[in-house]
């Protein structure tokens, strides 16, 4: 049986995205394995808080989407109403995932900014904003945008179940997590000149203390799934940033939430989460796990 060139191009990038897939879940698996005694040490000596459980739900759930994606690409599947159905699943899934995940950096940017309301209503009001907008827009996406199955492909031994897609509906979900995550990063950075110009210290320690590392991380990945479809407009690779941006996000938000237990740890001796020190210079400077 003779295959067309659209065809074998289409089963080659397919192909190679299960392979993408694969070695991204190797670096998860990796990841994990690096900081289980660290986090294992968390689980068992900390209290059960509502940011705890926000933890384990944002640690956990990016293993959930890598199996399925997996299934999705190496079970057989030749409904394509099914094929539909589990790429809306994993969808759901996965925008969770990036919720909580930003949860995380909107507690730890409410925490510098003193608890100040007037900061979390503002950074809630505009995160509830683009999880709507966020939301609405990936949905009519994956809705008119090109599934792909063994039945529809008609070539045998390709991945079973995946989606492409291309448009400025694409990428408009990743400009407002930009917009949101440079928000957070703004606010953060106002922080750190004021504790910089109060401290008189190296403005390094003070970024290291502030978690900017963290917060840029995320802003390049959104910034680079906002310029990958403007640069490369015809790339079948879409999916696989958006996903790894996701898989990226989760590990800064745990990593995060890790250190500063343990930094709490080391100096008050104390397995509380209540509240978890942001500045040696300011009693005031606290983490608050339950808003």
């Amino acid at each position: 049986m003779e295959y067309s060139a659209v065809d074998i191009a289409a089963t080659a990038s397919l192909q190679r995205l299960a392979y993408l897939y694969m070695s991204m879940t190797t670096f998860w698996v990796y990841d994990y394995a690096r900081s289980f005694h660290k986090e294992w040490k968390f689980l068992r000596q900390s209290r059960w808080t509502k940011v705890k459980a926000l933890y384990v739900v944002t640690r956990y759930l990016p293993f959930f989407l890598i199996t399925m994606y997996l299934c999705l690409n190496f079970t057989p599947n030749e409904n394509g109403n099914k094929c539909q159905i589990l790429i809306n699943t994993y969808s759901s899934f996965s925008q969770i995932s990036l919720i909580c995940s930003e949860c995380f950096f909107v507690l730890r940017t409410y925490a510098l900014w003193n608890n100040n309301r007037i900061v979390l209503v503002g950074m809630l009001s505009t995160a509830f904003a683009m999880v709507a907008t966020s939301v609405s827009i990936r949905f009519t996406n994956i809705s008119t945008s090109y599934v792909t199955n063994n039945m529809i492909s008609g070539i045998p031994g390709i991945p079973s179940c995946s989606w492409s897609s291309s448009g400025i509906l694409y990428f408009m979900s990743f400009i407002f997590l930009f917009v949101f995550q440079l928000g957070l990063v703004s606010l953060t950075i106002i922080r750190v000149i004021q504790s910089w110009r109060s401290a008189k210290g190296h403005l390094h320690a003070v970024l290291v203390k502030h978690n900017m590392f963290y917060y840029a991380c995320g802003l390049v990945f959104s910034a680079v799934n906002v310029l990958v479809p403007v640069l490369f407009p015809d790339s079948p690779y879409y999916t696989i940033l958006e996903d790894f941006q996701v898989c990226i996000l989760a590990i800064l938000a745990t990593r995060m939430h890790l250190y500063l237990w343990h930094i709490n740890e080391h100096m008050h001796g104390s397995d509380t989460l209540e509240c978890i020190s942001m500045s040696d210079m300011s009693v005031a400077d606290r983490m608050v796990t339950t808003v």
